[in-house]
């Protein structure tokens, strides 16, 4: 891009308080935001946990009231959307704790906003300027509470919504979904199981290397994502050996927020084939981008090289690109991801559909290399 011509149009974060016992903070958080009977939004898993308890009494203890919503699938859809918005409703509720990992953050923000609608959610998805339709008046305001490290949809303006009928994943996209306050306390990200420490974690790191290598001009997300990826070399590993470090933990809830914020600049191909193959077989979204990430690099190589050699040189890994390449294939064997998306349990058999699919991805744009149906076919090949 000639710098005669740079024009761009940012939008940064919000409101982040990070650090242990934070959660405290909860309550007044609600009421900055005006709020007088907040909905708990979650997932199932997290529903009877020791940390959403917790923040429950917060809540009730403040006045706040006791009101959770937890009807959530993994993979968040339109039904859940809707009973969601149903509870928030019925119980006279005038904002959103959207609390959890992306499943229950995305969900929570998106009850906030739809709360405020008459419009089914697709007509909001992330294309043009098609957030324009929505109506301002009702959408509530969302604390979000994030307690993995990984999505960083924290600190979005968007979320993902899988369609039941066709089981593809659609981005639904609002300047509003933006929480206006989010608590980052890592003492919620401990009791993380290590393969949700990994699969997240690994979701950070994509998050950071596909917004660093997208063509589109965004340095500022550029430097983010290039030190989130340095965060996630210097943390991850010692998050998952020991849950309990609460350094490693909070650095890996800064390095999710960064992912997020450094690709407004673009995602690529590793997002592109990892939202079908979630949407058809349901895999772990981090842990799927974990699997295709080392075929995405050989794919882009040619036209990202020079630009993984200049990271390689910053996160202190020697060898260019092929010693950023073997970095990692290493973390990813430390981390006990699986090699190819036949070790995830996954047949070959479906290609030319995911393919399909891959291409009409929102993140297949930001790709270094144009994929183009016959390109992406043989990258899915490459990934088996």
């Amino acid at each position: 891009m000639s710098s005669s011509n740079i024009t761009a149009n940012w939008s940064y974060p919000t409101s982040v308080k990070l650090g242990r016992g934070r959660i405290k903070e909860l309550a007044d958080a609600c009421k900055s935001l005006g709020m007088k009977k907040p909905l708990l939004v979650t997932d199932r898993g997290l529903a009877s946990m020791a940390i959403t308890k917790t923040a429950l009494d917060i809540l009730e203890d403040a006045g706040l009231g006791r009101a959770i919503f937890a009807d959530v699938d993994p993979n968040p859809n339109e039904k859940n959307l809707e009973a969601g918005v149903k509870a928030f409703k019925d119980g006279g509720h005038d904002g959103v704790v959207a609390f959890g990992g992306g499943s229950g953050l995305d969900l929570g923000k998106c009850v906030a906003f739809m709360a405020g609608q008459t419009r089914p959610v697709w007509d909001f998805e992330d294309i043009g300027d098609w957030w324009t339709r929505a109506s301002l008046e009702g959408i509530a305001p969302i604390v979000a509470v994030p307690t993995t490290a990984g999505t960083g949809s924290e600190v979005g303006r968007a979320s993902v919504i899988t369609n039941s009928v066709t089981h593809v994943k659609k981005i639904i996209f609002h300047p509003k979904f933006l929480p206006g306050v989010v608590i980052s306390d890592p003492e919620l990200t401990v009791g993380m199981p290590k393969i949700i420490t990994a699969g997240t974690g690994m979701d950070a790191f994509a998050h950071c290397l596909e917004a660093y290598s997208s063509p589109f001009y965004h340095p500022m997300s550029a430097g983010i994502a290039l030190e989130g990826m340095r965060l996630v070399k210097e943390f991850l590993p010692r998050a998952y050996k020991e849950g309990t470090d609460l350094e490693a933990r909070a650095n890996m809830m800064s390095a999710a927020a960064m992912g997020a914020v450094a690709f407004q600049k673009g995602l690529g191909a590793i997002h592109a084939l990892s939202h079908p193959i979630g949407a058809v077989y349901n895999t772990h979204h981090g842990m799927t981008n974990a699997v295709v990430m080392p075929a995405v690099l050989r794919f882009n190589r040619a036209v990202i090289e020079e630009k993984i050699g200049r990271a390689a040189a910053y996160l202190g890994i020697a060898g260019g690109f092929d010693g950023f390449y073997d970095y990692v294939l290493k973390l990813r064997s430390d981390l006990g991801v699986p090699d190819t998306l036949t070790a995830m349990g996954i047949a070959p058999d479906r290609i030319d559909e995911l393919s399909a699919m891959a291409i009409e991805d929102p993140s297949a744009g930001g790709n270094p290399v144009a994929m183009t149906l016959e390109n992406t076919k043989a990258l899915f090949r490459d990934c088996f």
